[in-house]
């Protein structure tokens, strides 16, 4: 065994390796699991129509996962993302009167960045809590929403407003591939780069990424604004899909991202975690919420269901880490 062991390694197969990654895919294997149900629950779940649905009704919440990824990884959090992405929607449709594509994906980007920025430097160099923080910017970024909509949704005048989130490659809806393509880069970014190491490495403690030289505070600010910027792309995004920016863009966005986030395998803590679990997490939310809706399932059950959920992430999570603290279970 240990000749073939060896002969694999040198073949470029380590078995090790790969052991322990399939260990820590236990967020894969329920996503399988669900799919496997959903697809003896009804006929209709994997149908072309409704896997299509399926990509453009989770693509948006996974731009906004990815960045509560970022956050999370050093020990922030983030609860303003969904008021976030309704900002930026609405503004991207209505200032300037939404004439041009271009300028309203500029416009949701600096809103974002902007956002991110302020929440980054009140948490970096102000020493206040990421929860407290993200609250009020919830609370402000929505009452700007219903402030600058009334109540109504804003519609653009831009004739191909709805062509980025409308159109599809090979019959893959290119809001997929935005999504997709974005996780890979970041998944690059935070693992591969000094930048990356430098985010885990503060969720991981942060006095120690201080003594070991990591600029701590603008590190901070920096993912609080990129998150920023991937959260108001978002906001276009959505406002693209819908045709217009709605006052209640991106409700419970906070919850689902952060859900997905941990139920991935991310640590709220800080410091643990993939770009490639928060993705699944995602995947995770949007095959139950698509299933409960071909099942006629009530949305008040269903809000229900996602609750439970949520509280399910968090308790697999506890666990999960609390049995590497002790060395029993799964590693």
């Amino acid at each position: 065994m240990t000749d073939l062991t060896t002969a694999s390694t040198r073949r470029g197969i380590d078995w090790a390796v790969v052991g322990r990654w399939a260990k820590e895919q236990y967020p894969l294997y329920i996503l399988v699991v669900l799919l496997v149900v959903a697809g003896l629950s009804t006929d209709a779940f994997f149908t072309t129509r409704n896997l299509t649905n399926l990509v453009l009704q989770t693509s948006v919440i996974g731009i906004v996962t990815l960045a509560q990824f970022i956050i999370v990884i050093t020990g922030g959090i983030d609860i303003s993302v969904g008021s976030v992405v309704g900002l930026s929607g609405v503004l991207a449709a209505g200032l300037f009167g939404g004439t041009s594509v271009g300028v309203a994906i500029l416009v949701a980007v600096c809103v974002g960045a902007l956002i991110g920025t302020v929440n980054g430097y009140l948490v970096a160099f102000r020493g206040l809590e990421p929860f407290i923080v993200t609250l009020g910017m919830l609370a402000l970024a929505r009452g700007l929403v219903y402030a600058f909509t009334e109540g109504s949704p804003v519609r653009p005048e831009a004739a191909d407003f709805r062509a980025i989130a409308t159109s599809t490659v090979l019959g893959f809806p290119v809001i997929g591939l935005i999504w997709l393509g974005l996780a890979v880069v970041l998944a690059f970014v935070t693992r591969s780069t000094v930048f990356g190491r430098r985010i885990y490495a503060l969720g991981s403690s942060k006095e120690a990424a201080h003594a070991s030289g990591v600029p701590v505070r603008t590190t901070l600010v920096a993912v609080y604004a990129l998150a920023g910027v991937l959260v108001g792309f978002a906001g276009f995004l959505l406002a693209s899909r819908v045709g217009a920016g709605t006052p209640t863009a991106g409700n419970l966005y906070e919850l689902d991202s952060i859900a997905a986030v941990v139920i991935g395998g991310a640590a709220l803590a800080g410091g643990k975690g993939r770009v490639f679990g928060a993705v699944v997490g995602t995947l995770i939310f949007g095959v139950i919420t698509n299933l409960l809706v071909l099942l006629n399932v009530s949305t008040f059950l269903q809000d229900a269901f996602r609750g439970g959920l949520i509280l399910l992430a968090v308790i697999l999570t506890t666990f999960r880490f609390a049995t590497k603290r002790t060395g029993v279970g799964p590693t």
